[in-house]
């Protein structure tokens, strides 16, 4: 049974950080693309950034230059580490594993981060 369990949301201020975690278990993690994905309140999900398998990394333009995906194959984690966060990153975020491109086959259940002065 693949599990994906996020870690490492919470409160932070504006300009702050913070290093989200996703620990996988019951698949090969290194055959998989693995991404980020967000969920505001009333806004659809938006991918934030995905690790594929190969090494390409994929940023969405409001991320870029501010949050890192990376990816300990051995460890079976996927990481986000987040700087300078604002307001507008509020949202639960998703960690999600996908075989084929841009496809999601397994999610986790969310950690939610609240930018907030």
């Amino acid at each position: 049974q693949v599990q994906l369990v996020e870690s490492g949301g919470g409160l932070a201020q504006p300009g702050g950080s913070l290093r989200l975690s996703c620990a996988a278990s019951g698949l090969t993690f290194s055959f998989y693309n693995m991404n980020w994905y967000r969920q505001a309140p009333g806004k659809q999900r938006e991918l934030v950034a995905v690790f594929f398998s190969g090494g390409k990394i994929v940023y969405a333009d409001s991320v870029k230059g501010r949050f890192t995906i990376s990816r300990d194959n051995a460890k079976k984690t996927l990481y986000l580490q987040m700087t300078d966060l604002q307001p507008a990153d509020t949202a639960t975020y998703y960690c999600a594993a996908g075989i084929n491109g841009y496809d999601t086959d397994h999610w986790g259940q969310g950690t939610q981060v609240t930018v907030s002065s």
